[in-house]
């Protein structure tokens, strides 16, 4: 037979519903009656021992479970032993527990199947779990659900402020993992609910806070968890939907005046102050200090998103989009099939792609460098990008020999006294000493920065010094005020 004229294998897949055969659908019991051959993925389902006692014969899959290491492999498996057959015997009927296409990967994995023209499926529905879970819990999904698989969630799927059930909680094991993927989201103490066999005859529901769960006694494949929706304001702190609702208001009708008079330019200061605190946490190796400062640096890009949204040019969902993408983007041997193997190859192919994309429009390779950087952090990467195209020098030793000259040239302005003068020399002798720091690989910035915090520690030493004696600065000499200095050097090195 041609592939042409072959005969596609048929596969008829039917839900045994979510609870006793009292509750299944005549035609679909009927299906069963007549079901030759028929394979169940499993026979742990209320339903099962009634289809035997009626004298329906089946095949199951339930021996997969336990040959396999983890639920991914036992799927494909089934749906390979289930393309097989269906190649086999032209036509077979395959049934699983609640409706075929609520939380049914194999069901999923025999649609693809479909898509390709491997096999034709016919799809019987019967009663899903989600149904008796509404009605075992008095909730309404229309105010908000979502279902997701114990065995695949992840902290950033949850939605807080909806109806969540998280099916598949077979076991202890994934009752654990549930559990420390939730405590990311909801309180340890929250309240949640177990529900097992939800529909038939064996319901039961069980509360307890979230920190029980892996303590409870008994789950089985029956059994789903409820976690209802959070309504603490407080506990949504942590949610970043509800920061832009808090920088939405505060930029709306009703906020704040300062915060709706805000403009791009009136918030630049703000934004350089806010990461000049960050280095300072850093430095501090004060890590509460260092999340109070991140959260300030994250306000100014949230108040610039809410500018942008509320005069219409772009949106926070722009800026994300921006931003991923640009990281993909640049990141091909993370995400696609480039390889770098050390941090230099990342960078040189960074700069490869960036280049790429800027593409070629006659600007200077020097453009790019914003001219409202910090003066020392410009002049470093003005350096550091001439000296990728070869313009800088391979060893210390000439740097060192321009230091000595562009000193000398700025003491003898100090002589002249042409103030212009004095300043254009001490400018070069500044640009030197970056050179010479950039060669040792020392951020200038963040040098100068270390000092200014070491020079304000030592002065603070100072000033307390003269307060215990009843004395102040103003009225101290330069050399009891020296004294003092290196009182506070001697205890910087003892806290080393």
């Amino acid at each position: 037979m041609s592939e042409t004229n072959r005969e596609i294998p048929f596969i008829t897949v039917i839900g045994l519903g979510a609870g006793d055969l009292d509750q299944m659908p005549l035609g679909i019991y009927r299906t069963l009656q007549q079901a030759n051959p028929l394979y169940l993925r499993t026979a742990s389902h209320p339903v099962v021992q009634e289809l035997e006692r009626e004298g329906i014969t089946f095949s199951t899959f339930d021996a997969i479970y336990e040959e396999e290491e983890d639920f991914s492999a036992v799927y494909e498996k089934i749906t390979r032993t289930l393309l097989t057959e269906a190649n086999r015997l032209s036509h077979i009927y395959y049934a699983v527990p609640g409706h075929p296409l609520t939380a049914e990967i194999t069901v999923q994995q025999l649609i693809e199947s479909e898509e390709k023209g491997d096999l034709r499926l016919e799809i019987k529905g019967g009663q899903s779990f989600l149904d008796p879970m509404f009605t075992a819990l008095r909730i309404d999904p229309n105010d908000g659900f979502q279902l997701l698989d114990a065995t695949s969630m992840q902290p950033n799927d949850l939605m807080l402020r909806q109806h969540v059930i998280v099916s598949q909680v077979y076991d202890a094991m994934i009752a654990s993992d549930v559990k420390l993927t939730l405590m990311e989201k909801y309180p340890d103490d929250y309240e949640v609910t177990l529900v097992t066999a939800a529909g038939t005859k064996e319901e039961t529901l069980k509360k307890m806070p979230l920190f029980e769960l892996d303590r409870e006694a008994y789950v089985n494949n029956l059994t789903a968890l409820y976690i209802p929706p959070v309504t603490e304001v407080a506990s949504l702190y942590r949610e970043f939907a509800t920061l832009r609702h808090v920088i939405a208001t505060l930029r709306g009708p009703d906020g704040c005046p300062w915060d709706k008079k805000q403009t791009h330019e009136s918030l630049k200061k703000y934004l350089i102050e806010e990461t000049y605190e960050v280095i300072d946490a850093i430095d501090e190796k004060d890590d509460e200090h260092l999340i109070e400062e991140l959260g300030d640096v994250l306000l100014q890009v949230l108040l610039h998103a809410q500018i942008g949204e509320d005069e219409g040019y772009f949106t926070m969902e722009d800026v994300i989009e921006t931003l991923t993408a640009k990281m993909i983007r640049r990141h091909p041997h993370v995400f696609g099939d480039q390889e770098a193997d050390t941090a230099e190859d990342v960078t040189n192919n960074w700069e490869a792609i960036k280049k790429k994309e800027k593409g070629s429009q006659g600007e200077s390779l020097l453009h790019p460098i914003s001219p409202s950087l910090p003066a020392l952090i410009q002049a470093y990467e003005l350096q550091k990008t001439a000296a990728k195209v070869g313009f800088d020098w391979n060893d210390d030793a000439p740097m060192w020999k321009k230091f000595h000259e562009e000193l000398a040239e700025w003491l003898t302005e100090l002589k002249n006294g042409d103030q212009k003068s004095i300043k254009k020399e001490f400018g070069d002798l500044l640009f030197v000493i970056v050179n010479l720091g950039r060669f040792y690989k020392l951020q200038p910035e963040e040098c100068l920065h270390m000092t200014n915090r070491k020079f304000k520690d030592r002065f603070r030493y100072i000033e307390k010094a003269l307060q215990e004696r009843g004395k102040i600065p103003e009225e101290t000499s330069l050399a009891d005020m020296d004294h003092f200095w290196e009182e506070a050097k001697q205890q910087e090195r003892r806290n080393q």
